[in-house]
């Protein structure tokens, strides 16, 4: 369990900026843009809305991922999030907490926006083509949100995973000095090659596809449950 705390606090963290922030700027294009522009070029409305929403989620989420990836990668690191953090802090530098920031936005801007478009887009296609929205259960959306988010989170895996790869190797280990964080992603990618930057693609397909469909299926009832639908949906 070595690493839960920081794992725990920096998902939930970033997980409710990145689905908050997501309805947020979503609303925000409606806003500027007009409902029927936005609907109209909705893909788009979800790429921007997805992307700014991780961005700031990620700005909270990356000091608690370099804390946890230390704590894994050396379990003698420390005893827990706080003893950790502080740790990299006195040693290092608050800089080092954000050594993997680009590399975190590299992996998790393109994951989200693959997440969100490819939800809303299988979602979108099972109330057009499958299901009568207006008539479906509530039993059945659920089943619907859990079935699009279990295919987005098949697709946003495949997307960052070779991202995901390189931001446990440099949050693993220091940087040479003087050594910038482009030219580590630089030397890390070569050193790792196409094939090994899909390495245990298989578990990260079973772990992001079922924890993808369980956020689905309990962003999908909360919308409904706090009546969050309606001028934030652009879907036809």
């Amino acid at each position: 369990m070595t690493g839960f705390g920081p794992t725990f606090a920096g998902y939930f963290l970033q997980g409710s900026l990145k689905f908050g922030g997501y309805e947020f700027f979503k609303q925000q294009s409606i806003n500027l843009v007009g409902y029927e522009t936005a609907k109209e070029n909705r893909t788009a409305v979800y790429l921007a809305s997805s992307a700014a929403g991780e961005f700031f989620a990620d700005i909270a989420l990356c000091p608690l991922e370099a804390t946890r990836i230390r704590m894994v990668s050396d379990p003698k690191f420390a005893t827990g999030l706080v003893s950790g953090f502080s740790k990299i802090v006195s040693t290092e530098g608050v800089g080092a907490l954000y050594s993997g920031f680009g590399p975190i936005l590299f992996k998790q801007v393109p994951y989200t926006m693959t997440k969100f478009v490819v939800y809303e887009k299988v979602a979108e296609y099972a109330y057009a083509n499958i299901f009568d929205r207006a008539t479906t259960s509530a039993s059945m959306n659920t089943a619907i949100n859990l079935g699009s988010g279990l295919i987005a989170g098949f697709a946003a895996a495949i997307v960052s995973q070779p991202a995901d790869t390189m931001l446990s190797k440099i949050n693993k280990t220091k940087g040479a000095p003087g050594e910038g964080t482009v030219s580590r992603l630089i030397k890390i990618a070569g050193e790792l090659g196409l094939k090994g930057s899909f390495s245990g693609i298989g578990a990260r397909l079973f772990m992001v596809g079922t924890l993808t469909a369980g956020q689905f299926a309990i962003y999908g009832d909360l919308k409904k449950a706090l009546g969050a639908v309606g001028g934030v949906e652009i879907a036809k």
